[in-house]
């Protein structure tokens, strides 16, 4: 049944029009939808069509919409108490359980809203145990779109954003596929990970207090660095006497089969940022780290490292709901079960259409990159995946692939059937619009 967007939807859409300003989400905005509820791994919009979500918030939906634990959870603290700082019952409870699943000796926790202001919370907690203001980042790398953490956005969607925040560089991500440095793994030694010691030599005035990574790029097209490269930045990071961030916003929580995304490198970060997943859709972040480094000043003073929304009572019931179903209906494990049969089917869909130039991926944070010619790499022209996205909502799924680096990161308790049943979507969708405009 084709999905077109209906006339409540329609209503709806042009009346908050009328006063959002500009600068929305794409998928929404391309859209033309107005949600109305959601249930596990499907939307439902205004006019009772339903869609398989393979989106989640941009991985935020970590147990899905509505989850009966979290719904209960949330509006039994909404009765009680909903704002403020002071400690409740059901933020040391969430604290407790956060510490019993993150690396080890990483057990202090600051709580905040969104990612970027963790990232910046991070930066700051580096600089005061460091005493050392230089911070190193990624081309691909996306921490946020705040002004100390806007400068290591490694990608063209800074421009015209400056002047930039001093003493913020950045170097080549193990993007294989499109290797900046045009090498070849893995006789190239992990060649980009080396070449920050010589960012780190010739550009910088030698006072990196930090080093940011991202152990899987989800911006960027959730691109997968290959074995080793993460653990040589941590050896870096040692060797110039700076802490090792690592940014966990969106491969946290079980997102990448593991726990946390430096895992599948064995690394445990000097600090780590998290976000997106853990709210369970609520707005939540986190920085982790040691006893020693958060004891460091001034950010250890009294209100020193503080939000005003920071581990507020909704937020922190949110988080322990989401991350008590996390563990109880053990996710890790279904998103790496899971994952894996959709890169399979990936797969196949790379040798059905030569457009599919990559598939990549781990656990339920995966990617394909849509080319022109597999040759060059040449992206499809954004027309293209403009209409891949319009395809498969008629279809009934709701997916990243208005971009030539789709990314599918759909909540973490979705089901092989209804993985299957939207990766057969796209099958169909891709098929259209190859055929419609002209690729193999």
């Amino acid at each position: 049944m084709s999905r077109e967007p209906g006339p409540r939807s329609k209503a709806i859409v042009e009346r908050e029009r009328r006063f959002q300003a500009p600068g929305s989400q794409s998928f929404a905005l391309q859209s033309g939808l107005a949600m109305a509820r959601g249930s596990g791994c499907t939307l439902i919009d205004e006019d009772g069509h339903e869609y398989i979500d393979f989106i989640a918030g941009v991985a935020v939906g970590s147990v899905g919409h509505c989850h009966p634990h979290y719904v209960e959870a949330l509006k039994r603290q909404v009765e009680r108490l909903t704002f403020g700082s002071f400690t409740t019952e059901t933020r040391a409870r969430f604290l407790e359980l956060l510490a019993s699943v993150t690396p080890e000796g990483l057990t202090r926790i600051q709580m905040y809203s969104g990612g970027a202001e963790a990232v910046e919370a991070a930066l700051r907690l580096a600089k005061a145990a460091t005493a050392k203001a230089e911070v190193v980042g990624f081309w691909g790398g996306f921490h946020g779109k705040t002004g100390g953490v806007l400068p290591l956005l490694g990608s063209d969607f800074k421009h015209h954003l400056g002047p930039f925040m001093p003493g913020r560089y950045l170097s080549p991500y193990a993007d294989c596929y499109r290797c900046p440095l045009k090498l070849r793994y893995p006789d190239c030694g992990i060649a980009c990970a080396e070449f920050v010691r010589d960012v780190i030599r010739y550009q910088t005035a030698g006072e990196v207090g930090a080093i940011l990574v991202e152990p899987i790029q989800g911006t960027a097209g959730n691109v997968v660095p290959p074995e080793g490269f993460l653990r040589a930045v941590q050896t870096i990071a040692r060797d110039h006497g700076a802490l090792l961030i690592v940014d966990e916003m969106i491969s946290g929580f079980g997102r990448t089969g593991t726990m946390w995304g430096a895992e599948h490198d064995g690394v445990v970060p000097d600090i780590m940022t998290v976000g997106k997943g853990v709210g369970g859709g609520f707005p939540l972040s986190g920085v982790i780290s040691t006893d020693a480094i958060t004891a460091a000043k001034p950010w250890a003073n009294p209100s020193a490292s503080s939000s005003s929304y920071g581990g507020n009572p909704l937020a922190a019931a949110a988080g322990l709901a989401a991350l008590e179903i996390i563990v109880k209906e053990d996710l890790v494990t279904n998103a790496a079960r899971v994952g894996k049969v959709m890169l399979q089917r990936l797969e196949a869909l790379k040798e059905k259409y030569r457009c599919v130039g990559e598939v990549r991926g781990k656990g339920l944070m995966l990617g394909l990159e849509l080319v022109a010619d597999r040759t060059t790499k040449a992206p499809v022209a954004k027309t293209v995946t403009q209409a891949l996205y319009q395809e498969c909502l008629r279809r009934g799924l709701v997916a990243m692939t208005y971009s030539p680096s789709i990314r599918i990161n759909p909540p973490l308790v979705i089901r092989e059937e209804q993985a299957l049943a939207g990766l057969a979507i796209l099958d169909e969708a891709l098929g259209a619009v190859v055929r419609e405009h002209g690729l193999q």
